[in-house]
């Protein structure tokens, strides 16, 4: 089990971050939150995603100030899947999410995913970026339209999940797995490193 003395919290409402740092062997607390995942388009790509990581560490920090905790490391993502320096978020209906995975078809696309950690305790942000390349067969619609069917697509980036049906999709991909999930907890374990967390 991993050991710190600051209480580890999650501020996400992602499953998949909760599982993975549970794999991971975190001990933590899920503290979720509402924040608005527009992208700054004054911003290039990847200061865009790391930007909102940051605005949702931002968020959390003072909401946890209100209820006056004290002593945490508090761990914020954000996952983009990235195509011809283009972010694909979340779908907002079938339509969309058809129109990204034709896009994605028999093509290779970026995921970037910008983790942030903030100290309570030294008032100190640590913000860093992973990315992983992912290569997708060809798709014929049909195929599309019967994973949009299933509903999956429709809270994930690039409207797939790689974890779930959406790997039926990928031919390979180049850099951490996980990353593509929604946390690079090899990143975030040597972000964690730099406030003396006992891994």
């Amino acid at each position: 089990m991993l050991q710190s003395t600051h209480e580890i919290i999650l501020a996400s409402e992602s499953p998949r971050r909760k599982q993975l740092l549970d794999e991971a062997g975190f001990r933590f607390v899920v503290f979720p939150i509402k924040v608005s995942e527009k992208l700054k388009k004054n911003l290039n790509l990847e200061a865009q995603i790391m930007e909102l990581a940051e605005r949702k560490s931002l968020v959390a920090e003072n909401e946890l100030k209100l209820l006056k905790r004290k002593d945490y490391l508090l761990i914020t993502a954000d996952t983009m899947v990235t195509l011809e320096g283009e972010a694909l978020g979340k779908p907002e209906n079938k339509k969309e999410a058809e129109h990204m995975l034709t896009r994605l078809s028999g093509r290779s696309h970026c995921v970037k995913t910008a983790i942030c950690v903030f100290a309570s305790s030294s008032n100190q942000r640590i913000c860093e970026i992973q990315s992983t390349d992912v290569f997708f067969r060809p798709i014929m619609r049909q195929e599309i339209l019967d994973y949009i069917a299933t509903g999956e697509p429709m809270d994930k980036a690039g409207a797939y999940a790689i974890q779930g049906e959406g790997k039926k999709f990928v031919e390979k991909y180049i850099g951490p797995y996980d990353n593509v999930v929604g946390l690079p907890v090899d990143l975030l374990k040597k972000v964690l490193q730099g406030f003396n967390y006992g891994i």
